[in-house]
């Protein structure tokens, strides 16, 4: 196992910047999660690290060894992609052998080595089959199990679970966050789906347009978003913004309406973004006691009741969405009546969507 310091980190293809001085240190043993949308420079950094890109611009480090020179097969990292990337020719067990049998290891070890990965990703009774003859999450297994055979430093996963269909994808991320708390090895993991991220990450690091926007434990940027983007990606739902001023009594929102804060402020007149989750609103005891919700969308979950609405009958009126553990009866062109916990709001600088402290 090895730390991974990536130390004012740029590149471009190009005239176009891709990233702008990105420094992330991840710890020994840790599991980090770059998190972001599509574009942000997410997988050209994890591709960074493995030695398939170039550095144009600062410094890359594995257990305190500068990699930029090093070719990646001297980097003692594995990687799994998305698209798994097995050998169709060969079987489970020779795709999960093929690093080794390059390295030209003795039988017994390859043989031990790949029945220890096969039994810990429960693929015992396949490694005589083709890949064809696997499911999707099957072969994603043996992908990460040819990984698992090298024993590396660090892995690196590039959106490994974006081919599953959803029941899979819950059930391997499940998989993927127990195997590393049995190996602990050094982890380094890309995905653009937060769930993905919150569920199974020791730290998330927030990327968007090339530069880091936030590094932290999921509840850390959860509960304290460092600014507005931070805030609407992580979360699902994702947050609801609504622009207004600071008042004596609250935050009043554009259209009129007055919602919370859980403090007096100073800053009186100020221009703000108010942010508030959709679990953390909540259906008022009487229509006089919140906000009125006229609601255009009901969508019951089971666990929860999403509600969709926007403050007021006007085609313009600010958009809201509410997740309630009650039932709603309430249907598309009725009103509700909704507060918010006072303790669990944010407001945003208009300008710049960094967040504001009290």
């Amino acid at each position: 196992m090895a730390s991974v310091s990536i130390r004012s980190v740029t590149k471009a293809f190009g005239a176009t910047q891709i990233l702008h001085g990105v420094s992330i240190e991840i710890a020994d043993g840790e599991f980090a999660v770059l998190v972001g949308p599509s574009g942000c420079g997410k997988s050209t950094l994890l591709r960074m690290i493995a030695g398939l890109e170039e550095i144009d611009g600062g410094e890359v480090a594995i257990g305190g060894r500068v990699v930029n020179k090093v070719p990646p097969k001297q980097r003692d990292i594995a990687m799994v992609f998305q698209n798994y990337a097995l050998y169709p020719h060969m079987t489970v067990r020779d795709n999960m052998a093929f690093s080794l049998k390059l390295a030209r290891a003795p039988q017994a070890a390859m043989d031990q080595r790949v029945n220890r990965a096969a039994s810990i990703l429960g693929l015992d009774g396949l490694l005589d089959r083709y890949p064809r003859q696997l499911s999707g999450g099957q072969r994603q297994r043996v992908a990460m199990g040819r990984a698992i055979v090298r024993d590396p430093q660090v892995f690196l996963f590039d959106e490994p679970l974006s081919n599953l269909d959803a029941k899979l994808r819950v059930q391997t991320r499940a998989e993927l966050k127990d195997l590393h708390q049995r190996l602990r090895t050094t982890t380094v993991y890309v995905t653009h789906d937060q769930i993905e991220a919150m569920t199974m990450a020791d730290r998330i690091v927030v990327m968007n347009g090339g530069r880091v926007e936030q590094a932290g434990s999921p509840l850390e940027l959860y509960d304290h978003p460092a600014n507005r983007f931070v805030a609407g990606f992580i979360g699902s739902p994702a947050m609801n913004f609504l622009p207004g001023t600071v008042e004596a009594g609250g935050f009043r929102a554009e259209g009129g309406s007055l919602w919370p804060l859980p403090v007096a402020r100073h800053d009186l007149g100020r221009p703000a973004v108010y942010g508030v989750r959709p679990e953390h609103l909540q259906l008022a005891a009487n229509d006089g006691d919140g906000v009125p919700l006229l609601v255009q969308v009901v969508e019951p979950t089971g666990s929860e009741t999403q509600v969709h609405g926007r403050l007021g009958p006007q085609p313009g009126a600010l958009p809201v969405m509410g997740a309630f553990r009650e039932r709603v009866a309430a249907r598309p062109g009725e009103p509700i009546t909704v507060t918010a916990d006072p303790a669990l709001v944010h407001l945003f600088d208009r300008d710049t969507g960094v967040r504001v402290v009290a």
